[in-house]
């Protein structure tokens, strides 16, 4: 079956229409449309052919050693050589300095073409950006030259077997020594590339608990702990096992021992959990983009089977028919464009905002949002995938089952999209007097309003009831004690309204589209097919403390 192609004029349409990058002051258009050409041509040949060898071939550990699929290694060297490593970092520590949406863009790319390569550099950027923000002078001239260069990687290491999304039971532990270097001591689980073969030397960013802190959460600080030493010896940093997954099968998923590791503080000790969101903030954004790869390659895979693949009549001839023509086919195929078009437009849009830093209640909202309707989006995308091929989607040669296994992940990683709706459902929707609900409503209606003003008054309509729903929902969750049995009604909710602000947008910008009557097509799909389940969405909101109280009855033991 086919490889991945990069989309590269519906990247760009999306980034000047859907995002608006040029607000971005370095900004540079001709630019980016040859960094964006230059990065598919890589992809599209280097690295796409690569994934069906590397979802066969797991990574292995060896004498204590993960080895991965040689491939790998090459095609790094090659992403690495060319400089893409250190394309959004900092130009004083070595970086290229462009806008960090290149990054994001990217990941896309990669994720589409194979999440098993993409997802053993995807830490790199939100490590270098943490170290930037929080980072001593010292910490900074030692890991950003050579995470922009390539030359290690990064790790995240917060899980623990008993701290899994509540990182206040965090057990790890880090004791000062007398030349002022920190020692750790403990296990973490879950750390993709806690060791690997790409590079000589990794930093690994961890969570750990300071002697006499309090408990909980403010007990935690954040530590850069190298794998090798500057004396060039090992850290006392060990893989215990390599977890086997459903999916992601080149990636090394490791149990970790952290055996008096050296390590040094970033930042005050208490200060761990917050300094640790600005990464993973920022992988969780990353994680929205595998999302977008993962349905843009679904939707690519599913369209070219559809046409070439003929069974039945659908009405318009004598038959056998393209199963294109057949209406339920042409609704999986357009459910699938506009999951992709319309969560690369938010998230495109939610890292230009986070980089312009001008609205950081609507971006504080966004993030959840972005992160959650786009891996729920890869999901729904692959299994669609699966249907149109039929039985032959079920095997492995046509290779959207491997999207299924995947994909799957992504709603689990880097908080589940449970916590993600809770935290949108309770946290952000009364934070700072409702600042950040108010920012994203605002947001919408402006959106409503510009489509009214230039005469798309059915997408102005259905905008405006989309965002009553979501108003009529918000105030209900307000009133509840604990929202937690529709928190993922909600996200869904508040992912509609903002697909469709998405779509508005881009349908406004059509003449400019590669394919202009696609674009309009499939926002008209959105508004008339996808928009309506709002009304749906908030009505089971409203019922949601009725059937809480019947869940208190079936589940007291």
């Amino acid at each position: 079956m086919i490889d991945y192609r990069t989309p590269v004029e519906d990247i760009l349409f999306t980034l000047r229409h859907g995002a608006e990058v040029e607000r971005l002051p370095q900004w540079d258009d001709s630019i980016a449309s040859e960094i964006i050409g230059q990065a598919a041509r890589l992809i599209d040949a280097e690295i796409a052919p690569l994934d069906p060898e590397l979802d066969a071939t797991p990574a292995r550990l060896v004498d204590g050693r993960v080895r991965l699929h040689p491939a790998i290694a090459a095609a790094y060297a090659k992403y690495r050589d060319a400089g893409w490593s250190g394309l959004s970092m900092p130009e004083e520590f070595g970086g290229q300095g462009q806008p960090h949406v290149f990054a994001a863009v990217i990941s896309e790319m990669l994720s589409g073409a194979s999440i098993n390569f993409q997802i053993q550099i995807a830490l790199a950027q939100g490590a270098a950006r943490t170290i930037a923000s929080h980072g001593t002078d010292e910490q900074k001239a030692t890991y950003l030259p050579r995470l922009a260069s390539g030359e290690i990687l990064a790790t995240m290491c917060l899980t623990e077997p008993q701290a899994g999304s509540d990182l206040s039971l965090v057990r790890t532990t880090a004791t000062q020594a007398d030349d002022g270097t920190w020692r750790i001591n403990g296990g973490k689980i879950f750390i993709t590339g806690a060791d690997q073969d790409l590079t000589d030397d990794i930093v690994h960013l961890v969570l750990a608990r300071t002697p006499d802190a309090p408990p909980g959460v403010k007990g935690l600080a954040l530590f850069t702990c190298p794998a090798v030493l500057p004396d060039g010896r090992r850290n006392g940093v060990s893989v215990v096992r390599i977890e086997e997954k459903m999916g992601l099968h080149s990636s090394p998923t490791c149990q970790v021992a952290f055996d008096g590791a050296v390590a040094e503080i970033m930042g005050g000790r208490g200060e761990g959990l917050a300094r640790m969101f600005t990464m993973m903030n920022f992988a969780r954004l990353d994680v929205a983009m595998q999302g977008v790869g993962l349905t843009e390659v679904a939707g690519q895979r599913s369209r070219a089977y559809a046409i070439q693949r003929r069974q039945g009549r659908a009405g318009r001839g004598d038959g056998p028919d393209a199963i294109v023509r057949h209406d339920d086919v042409r609704r999986m195929l357009m459910t699938q464009m506009a999951l992709a078009g319309g969560c690369r437009a938010m998230a495109y849009r939610a890292l230009v905002e986070l980089e312009l830093g001008e609205r950081p209640a609507w971006v504080e909202f966004m993030t959840p949002v972005c992160k959650a309707v786009a891996t729920e989006g890869a999901m729904e995308a692959g299994n669609l995938a699966v249907q149109v091929h039929g039985g032959y989607g079920f095997l492995r040669e046509y290779r959207v089952e491997q999207i299924v296994r995947d994909g799957r992940i992504t709603a689990i990683y880097e908080g589940t999209n449970g916590i993600q709706s809770m935290t949108l459902a309770s946290r952000l929707l009364r934070l700072d007097n409702g600042a950040c609900a108010a920012a994203f409503a605002d947001d919408a209606a402006q959106v409503a309003a510009a489509a009214r003003a230039d005469g798309r008054t059915a997408m102005a309509d259905r905008l405006d009831q989309a965002l009553a729903d979501w108003r009529q929902a918000g105030e209900r969750i307000a009133a509840m004690t604990n929202p937690g049995l529709v928190a993922t009604s909600f996200m869904r909710l508040t992912g509609l309204v903002a697909l469709g602000a998405a779509w508005s947008r881009l349908e406004a910008a059509a003449d400019h589209s590669p394919r202009p009557d696609r674009t309009r097509a499939v926002a008209t799909f959105v508004r008339d097919w996808m928009l309506p389940e709002t009304r749906h969405l908030a009505d089971r909101i409203a019922g949601g403390a009725e059937v809480t109280g019947l869940a208190d009855t079936l589940f007291e033991d």
